[in-house]
């Protein structure tokens, strides 16, 4: 009996021990920006400014995160209005058959302190493939500037091949890189 009683207190403890708690970004301290690099001697950058991830996890160094991504296309940006518009063109994302890129992760190792790979589905331009990633925790703090907000940050960092996806097909290298080099940063807050 003492036994069982003490399996239900442990299972009823306060706080967050097996609480589960979606994340969802803060725009004004988030970006989603990639990278290609241009006739080889210079690299380019880009962000995407409409996109909602969400982050589902019980642990508090996030090793068990699960992410999902759902980027607006259409929203791409390179500060230059007509490459940006030859990337929404057929050429390259085809904004209007593709509207949304979405990443949905699937699996997370750990491979250093608060480092992990993250692996997931990315569906770009009407075709999904693994991609893995490396996602970086860097802590969380109470935000008293936001009337006592949790603000968690995560770093990720990796690349894909663009021509997996039929990106720019008839733009190759070294034109424009296949590689094409991801980096998001963003602070989280637990979703109300």
């Amino acid at each position: 009996m003492k036994k069982l009683i003490f399996i239900l207190s442990f299972f009823m403890l306060p706080g967050s021990v097996f609480a589960q708690y979606t994340w969802v970004e803060d725009p004004a301290h988030s970006k989603l920006g990639f990278t290609v690099t241009h006739l080889g001697i210079a690299d380019v950058p880009g962000y995407f400014g409409d996109y909602d991830v969400t982050i589902e996890t019980y642990e508090d160094d996030f090793s068990d995160a699960k992410v999902e991504l759902t980027v607006q296309t259409a929203s791409i940006d390179t500060r230059v209005q007509k490459r940006n518009n030859h990337l929404k063109s057929p050429d390259f994302f085809n904004v209007e058959k593709y509207p949304t890129m979405t990443f949905e992760s699937r699996d997370i190792k750990e491979v250093g302190n608060d480092k992990y790979e993250l692996t997931g589905d990315l569906t770009l331009h009407g075709t999904t493939k693994p991609v893995t990633v490396t996602m970086i925790y860097r802590g969380t703090i109470q935000n008293d500037m936001t009337q006592g907000n949790l603000k968690a940050g995560i770093q990720i960092t990796g690349s894909i091949d663009r021509t997996e996806f039929n990106l720019g097909g008839d733009f190759p290298p070294p034109m424009i890189s296949n590689e094409v080099q991801i980096k998001a940063d963003g602070e989280f807050m637990p979703k109300n």
